[in-house]
């Protein structure tokens, strides 16, 4: 596979524009994002054949020195990574940016990488007839310099008061998205002391989860610019809520949406019912992927609208998945809200994970449990066994587990993936586990911060 490069006009106009420098990133299946840059006129090179990268970058650890070696990732190779130049946006300040492929030195994909990954369940929900739309929410905390709180005396959760605290970071980075492209739906405060969240508009899987790289980008450079930096853990401190990174998806069909069905009873249609079915059935399995750090379980608690009971329930802010019907406050129609994802997921293995467990839902015409249509921590321990609605675990090494001995995840991401995400969670979990929340909570603060 190579990419079309850039006409000598296209880089003499990105000069024009004041970029001297291209930055492109990958996403690592432990959630970290890694990068290189080259001067403007080397964009081409960086796209095809593309900068060389060690086979260990997919099994860098949180820790900041640790690598979880494994059969396929160690000291002996090499890969290249390419930018996508279709996918290329400036991002201020003389920089431009863009998504980045893993590839063998002869150019075939290679199978751990998780933009590739997408890429192709993306083809395959398109050679199903089945459009999908994905939908990303942005929940961080504003931190200083060092990672410590910042003062909250003017904060109240969804408050007007941090908003204006926070105003010229807040315009700073709506300008800067706007200019780069990325569509910025709202912004608003969040439920702990300095939190926000930023919902993005709704795009196709792969460039969904490139708008979300690029908009953690921006919130990082803006930060930095304001005297802060930007906490992407899923518990920042312990013992507050914690942040998610949940995923709303919708599917089309050439016969129309699948979550926008009025005859069906509850919104969807019987594929609709299947899809969310499948997820469901597999999110034990998928949370691995989906919230599988060592810190993810502090956040993953009933509570915290973190989705800790796997069921679903319109609206049900507890529920696993929401699902929002249709209607005059839902411009893009009907849609799943997938809400135990969080921040130290690979988005793109989180949403080919999704995706996938959806389109075998509906393979397997897969059958939807009934609504809970309350918070699930109310129901008796008697009701949510007739459900079958289960608390996911909090402790890592259930989740780790799951997901390595998960035939279905297997299937849909890749032995490769699934290894090396088992690798890197596993040397989280042997290094870890001891600490404490607190300690936890501390130690990984800035481990997905950019």
């Amino acid at each position: 596979m190579t990419a079309t490069p850039l006409a000598a006009a296209a880089i003499a106009q990105l000069e024009a524009e004041g970029v001297d420098t291209v930055m492109g990133t990958v996403v690592n299946p432990a959630g970290i994002t890694l990068a290189k840059m080259v001067p403007i006129r080397r964009t081409n090179t960086f796209a095809d054949p593309g900068l060389g990268a060690s086979p260990v970058w997919h099994v860098l650890a949180i820790d900041q020195n640790g690598i979880a070696f494994t059969e396929d990732a160690g000291v002996v190779g090499d890969q290249r990574v390419r930018i996508d130049l279709s996918a290329l946006r400036i991002i201020g300040d003389g920089l431009a940016w863009a998504p980045a492929v893993f590839v063998e030195q002869d150019g075939t994909p290679v199978p751990a990488c998780s933009r590739g990954t997408l890429c192709r369940i993306e083809a395959a929900l398109a050679a199903a007839d089945i459009e999908a739309v994905v939908g990303h929410e942005v929940e961080f905390m504003l931190v200083d310099a060092d990672g410590a709180r910042l003062p909250s005396t003017l904060w109240a959760p969804y408050g007007l008061a941090g908003l204006l605290e926070h105003e010229a970071f807040v315009r700073d980075v709506i300008s800067t998205a706007t200019a780069a492209g990325v569509a910025i739906e709202q912004f608003h405060p969040e439920y702990g002391a300095n939190q926000f969240e930023i919902s993005l508009a709704p795009l196709a899987p792969v460039a969904a989860a490139d708008q979300l790289v690029a908009t953690r980008i921006i919130i990082g450079r803006a930060a930095r610019r304001h005297g802060m930096r930007v906490s992407l853990s899923p518990a920042p401190f312990a013992g507050n809520v914690g942040s998610g990174a949940h995923q709303h998806l919708s599917l089309i069909t050439p016969e129309g949406p699948l979550f926008s069905d009025e005859t069906g009873g509850c919104g969807m249609t019987a594929a609709g019912r299947s899809a969310v079915a499948g997820i469901l059935r597999r999110l034990p399995e998928a949370q691995g992927i989906l919230c599988g750090s060592i810190v993810s379980g502090l956040r993953m608690r009933p509570g915290n609208w973190a989705g800790a009971y796997v069921c679903w329930g319109t609206e049900n802010r507890e529920a696993a998945v929401r699902f929002i019907k249709a209607g005059p406050g839902g411009p893009h129609g009907g849609n799943v809200e997938v809400k135990v994802v969080d921040p130290s997921a690979n988005p793109y293995f989180a949403s080919a994970a999704l995706l996938g467990l959806a389109l075998d839902g509906i393979s397997d015409q897969a059958a939807l449990p009934p609504e809970t249509t309350v918070d699930p921590a109310m129901l008796s321990d008697a009701d949510r066994a007739r459900a079958g609605t289960v608390l996911l675990p909090q402790a890592q090494a259930e989740a780790i587990a799951a997901l390595d001995n998960s035939k279905v995840l297997r299937e849909i991401l890749g032995d490769p993936a699934v290894d090396m995400v088992v690798a890197v969670r596993r040397m989280e979990q042997d290094r870890y586990a001891n600490l404490g929340p607190e300690q936890l909570a501390d130690k990984f603060r800035m481990a997905w911060s950019l």
